[in-house]
């Protein structure tokens, strides 16, 4: 189904109504995928709507902006502001999505044109569930791995989140859904565990966390991140590391991280029962940890939620309306 509307996007340096955030057919973006974005997410906590990570995100859209030599023509506190505004204005009191991007506009034509395109920055927000289910958290999720490959080191950079670099992910994805999966799992050229179609990969062996470190093909991802850190925290064993693809089949345990899937439980790969073949103790663990950051169960003692002043945008959202 579409993206469900909301009143408001920010769409370079102003809101304006939905329907008339738009960009030209021949915009750089479209047709050589030069733009950078994040997925975000605001949680609805007990003392009001919070940004999970904003700043971290922030930076790390900077950071894509410069691998690729995008000059973002705002700071990142504007960035954050908008996040922040585009919550506010849309009145998005339970929480939403947040998509920032950042994309080479309509200018000279070509691969890499003699005089750059202008860069356009928006940033929409909007409500959204879990990407793979809400069943996924608990009852796990089916997936497979794909005979589609991971991008190679030194071809396409694999901690920029570009627009681009989801191609490859487009493939798994659509590979894993037409099986009848829930979700694909990318190697490395090497043979090696990397990542799902948008999504890092973990697994519980002997009461061990593993996850494929950098040097993989996978997005330093946040959710990923924070999982570490809440293991740690758990007095559980992190090795970030080269995953063999067997090791998948023989895994206590598996799940997917990041923005839009949360921590999701893998119950099965390639038809081959992981565990038990449902969510098992370490998963439910770090879970309960996670999501216990937006419930007050779990202390932001790392200052990761960033709260919303749902009045603050008002006015503006009716001068935009106006």
């Amino acid at each position: 189904m579409p993206i469900p509307a909301t009143p408001y996007i920010w769409f370079n340096g102003k809101l304006v109504p939905w329907e008339k955030a738009t960009v030209h057919v021949l915009s750089h973006a479209l047709h050589y995928g030069s733009s950078v974005f994040e997925g975000v997410r605001a949680y609805e906590t007990p003392d009001g709507v919070a940004i999970f990570r904003l700043r971290d995100h922030t930076r790390r859209l900077f950071d894509s902006a410069k691998i690729y030599r995008i000059p973002v023509p705002f700071t990142p506190d504007q960035i954050n502001g908008a996040c922040r505004e585009v919550v506010s204005s849309n009145g998005l009191v339970r929480g939403a999505y947040l998509r920032p991007v950042i994309f080479k506009g309509y200018g000279e034509i070509g691969v890499a044109p003699r005089n750059e395109p202008p860069t356009e920055v928006a940033v929409a927000a909007w409500e959204w569930g879990r990407y793979l289910g809400q069943d996924g958290e608990d009852q796990g999720v089916d997936a497979c791995v794909s005979s589609w490959q991971r991008v190679a080191p030194n071809t396409l950079p694999a901690l920029a989140k570009a627009g681009g670099n989801y191609l490859s992910g487009q493939l798994i994805g659509a590979e894993a859904r037409r099986l009848g999966f829930a979700e694909g799992i990318g190697l490395s050229t090497d043979g090696t565990v990397s990542e799902g179609s948008g999504e890092n990969i973990f697994l519980v062996k002997d009461g061990v966390l593993l996850t494929p470190g950098l040097s993989h093909s996978v997005l330093s991802g946040l959710t990923r991140d924070t999982i570490i850190r809440l293991a740690k925290e758990h007095g559980i064993e992190v090795r970030e590391c080269a995953i063999p693809r067997e090791l998948l089949y023989l895994a206590d345990e598996a799940f997917f991280t990041g923005t839009a899937v949360e921590v999701t439980a893998i119950r099965s790969v390639d038809r081959i029962p992981v565990g038990a073949g449902k969510r098992g103790p370490i998963t439910e663990t770090l879970q309960n940890a996670f999501f216990g950051l937006f419930t007050g169960k779990t202390a932001d003692k790392w200052g990761w939620l960033d709260h919303v002043d749902m009045a603050a945008a008002k006015p503006r959202a009716a001068a935009a309306a106006g």
